[in-house]
Order: C-alpha cells, then sequence, then structure tokens
C-alpha cells in the first residue's frame, strides 16, 4: 500500500514538472536566431558602422552651408562732430552728419548652385562608401556565422560517431564475455574512444570560440550558453552563368557608385572653379543726414555704388587646372574600380564552381560508400569476418569524410558570401 502511495506521488511529481517545463524551462533554452535576424542586428548594433553612418549626416549639413548666401554688410558712419566752441558757443552737434551704408556681394554664374549640386554629390559619395563598408563588414559576419553553423555540424557528428562507437563497445564486451575476442583486442578498441572524446572537446572549444567572435562583432553580451544560431548547412548545386552575376555587380557594387559619383563630382568642381573665375559685384547704397556736399538744398541724399573687382591677374586659373586633372584621375579610378569588379566576380565564381564540383561526388557517392564500408566492416567484425585493424581503419575512414565533408561545405557557404560580396548583394542565399 506505501509502495503505491509513492508511485501515485512521483507521477504527480512528473505531471507537475512536465506542466511547468514549458514556462521555466523553455525560457533558459539559448535562442536560435537565423541569418536575417544575425545580419539585422549588426546592422542597428554596430559601433563601426553607426559612427560610419555619421559621416553621412554630416555631408547632408555640408549642403546646408553650401548654398547658403552671402551676408550683406551694415556700414554706419558719423562725422563732422565739432570739438572746439564757435564763436564761443559749443553746438557740438550742429554740423554733424550720419550714414548708414548696406552692400551686397552678388554671386553671378550660378555658384551658389554649383557648390549645392557638388555638395549633393559628396553626400551620395559617402553613402556609397557607408554601403561599401557595411558590404565588406557583412561578409565578415557572414563568414563568422557560417563558421559557427560548421563548428555545430562538426559537434553533432562527433557525438553521433561517439553514440555509434559506444554501440560497439558494448557488442564488444558482450562478445569479450563470451570468450568471442581476446582481453587485448577489447582494450584497444576501448582505448580509440579517447580520440572520440578529444574530437567533441575539440568541437566544443571550436563551437564556442566561434560564438564568442560573433557576438563580438554583433556588440551582444550575451552569454555564450545563451546564445545560438541556426541555419541550414548545405549547399546548393544550382549555379547562375558568370555573365549574369557580373552585370549585376555593375549595378549592385557600392564602391563602384561611389567611383562613379566621384567622376560627377569632378566634373561639378571643374564648373565651380570655372564659375569662380568670374568677377562677382557688390552693390551698395545708403542714406545721409546733413551731407556736406556742394548742393545747399542737400540736408538728407541717397546714394547708390556698384564695385567690380578688375580680375586682371587672379581669374582662378590654378583651381580650374587641378579640377580638370582631377577629371582625369577620376575617371581612370572608375575604370579601375569596375575592372576590379569584373576580377572579383569572376574569382569568387570560380570558388563557388570548384567547391560545388567537389561536393557533388560526396553527396552523390563517396558519404553513402563511407557509411556503408564503417557498418559492414563493423559487422564483419562483430561477427569474426574482419581483423581488428581493418574495423579501426574502417572507423577513421568514415570519420575523415565526414569531416572533410563538413569542411566542403563550410568553403562551399564561405565561397558563396565571397560572390555575395563581389556582387554586392546576396544572390546566392
Amino acid at each position: 500500500m506505501e509502495t503505491s502511495w509513492l508511485v501515485r506521488r512521483f507521477a504527480v511529481t512528473v505531471y507537475a514538472v512536465a506542466l511547468l517545463c514549458p514556462f521555466g524551462c523553455h525560457a533558459q533554452a539559448p535562442q536560435a536566431l537565423t541569418w536575417d535576424e544575425v545580419r539585422t542586428r549588426f546592422i542597428d548594433g554596430n559601433p563601426a558602422l553607426k559612427a560610419d553612418a555619421d559621416n553621412v549626416d554630416e555631408m547632408k549639413a555640408e549642403e546646408i552651408t553650401a548654398y547658403l548666401r552671402p551676408n550683406p554688410q551694415f556700414t554706419g558712419t558719423v562725422d563732422g562732430t565739432s570739438i572746439a566752441p564757435d564763436h564761443g558757443i559749443y553746438q557740438p552737434f550742429k554740423g554733424t552728419f550720419f550714414s548708414p551704408n548696406f552692400s551686397y556681394l552678388h554671386e553671378r554664374d550660378h555658384k551658389r548652385e554649383l557648390r549645392l549640386e557638388s555638395a549633393r554629390e559628396g553626400t551620395q559619395i559617402t553613402e556609397s562608401q557607408h554601403e561599401d563598408l557595411q558590404r565588406n563588414m557583412i561578409f565578415a559576419l557572414r563568414a563568422q556565422f557560417v563558421a559557427t553553423l560548421q563548428a555545430k555540424f562538426i559537434l553533432a557528428l562527433a557525438k553521433a560517431d561517439l553514440e555509434y562507437y559506444d554501440h560497439i563497445i558494448e557488442i564488444s564486451n558482450d562478445r569479450l564475455k563470451a570468450g568471442d575476442i581476446a582481453q587485448i583486442d577489447f582494450d584497444r578498441i576501448e582505448l580509440q574512444r579517447v580520440q572520440y572524446e578529444s574530437e567533441i572537446e575539440t568541437a566544443i572549444v571550436n563551437l564556442r570560440t566561434a560564438k564568442i567572435q560573433l557576438l563580438q562583432l554583433l556588440n551582444d553580451r550575451t552569454p555564450v550558453d545563451q546564445f545560438d544560431v541556426t541555419g541550414v548547412f548545405d549547399f546548393n548545386e544550382s549555379l547562375d552563368p558568370l555573365d549574369t552575376y557580373q552585370q549585376a555587380a555593375l549595378a549592385a557594387r557600392p564602391d563602384l557608385a561611389a567611383a562613379l559619383e566621384t567622376l560627377e563630382q569632378s566634373n561639378t568642381n571643374h564648373k565651380l572653379a570655372v564659375s569662380n573665375g568670374s568677377t562677382d559685384p557688390t552693390y551698395g547704397a545708403w542714406y545721409t543726414w546733413n551731407s556736406s556736399n556742394n548742393n545747399p538744398n542737400g540736408l538728407q541724399t541717397l546714394g547708390v555704388s556698384v564695385s567690380i573687382p578688375l580680375r586682371v591677374f587672379d581669374r582662378n586659373q590654378g583651381e580650374k587646372k587641378r579640377t580638370q586633372i582631377d577629371i582625369d584621375r577620376a575617371q581612370q579610378a572608375s575604370d579601375a574600380a569596375k575592372a576590379q569588379v569584373f576580377s572579383d566576380v569572376d574569382s569568387a565564381y570560380e570558388l563557388v564552381r570548384s567547391n560545388i564540383a567537389l561536393l557533388k561526388p560526396y553527396k552523390a557517392k563517396y558519404n553513402d560508400e563511407a557509411l556503408k564500408v564503417r557498418d559492414e566492416v563493423s559487422y564483419a567484425y562483430m561477427h569474426g569476418g574482419a581483423s581488428l585493424m581493418d574495423f579501426l581503419n574502417a572507423q577513421s575512414d568514415y570519420r575523415q569524410v565526414q569531416l572533410a565533408y563538413a569542411q566542403l561545405i563550410g568553403a562551399y557557404m564561405t565561397a558563396a558570401a565571397q560572390l555575395n560580396l563581389a556582387v554586392g548583394r546576396e544572390v546566392i542565399q
């Protein structure tokens, strides 16, 4: 009766724990982030990207400065105040006149408009450079994300291999008890288990290291044990023609866009240099009270003036020449940037293609063959049809094939990320 009561009590406890686990246990489970979530967190939280984005805002502020008009000038003149008595009578302000003067520099030949256009093109260049920085940093993030997925995959393989090998050890122990194998053979089999344990520990360290580096890129202080990522660790056999990626890169690469925008700004700066070589007149107007002139009725007068600099020597020749040279330099730089785009795409495309070529036979043949050989040799050894050396070699060959396959997938995914980097947008997920 007492035993039955304990059984019922244990069942109730287990049921209560099962009810509470979704609320308590699940909250402690690591949150697995997808690639899209990792990328979004990176863009929103990376301090280097956020600092570089401030450069764009600074350039937009310079657009305001570039389009400002010249300030008008005000001059107040007071003269004619007496400092000595006139025939014994001191009237200091009797002959005083005062004159307020306003003047304004008029900019000709669209100087303001050209300054604004150059400033806006500078903002576009800065935006493209910011996008290029983001492109390169996302590639580094993607490479670390792939390294984390690869470390998880290798750890899962190591655990599965150890589980399989423990099953072999159990069978070998039964055979030892039955006198089917010698003690030395069993000891050698059991001794090999340390390699599997070592592989698991190495895989754990590699996984934690990859997560730490990924957290550093995200500027995230989440504990490593509470952080995880998820994604498909596999390859896609399909690959578009090379020309498709080249044309996409010409339209999407931000560094190429920055080079072309620099060429446009160089042309605008040359136009501005030519415009700055033109003459800008200064218009002035004033009012005078009690003016001293030859007009006896001119107690109050108005006057205007036009001041025109004579640009005999300085016509901005140096800046015109410099900006003309800068146009040629920007043209050469844009041509070099376009050539670099084709080179990057060609190299990345070849890496992806070669990795696919290496992975296809693994997926179609080598993985299954390695598994088949391992299982058949293990079965044969358990039944006395294979030697111990054949059994251990089959185990080692299987692990090497699986590890090579995992490394090739990691190399393919990194190469795919490099192709995305070369194109300037994600063309391979």
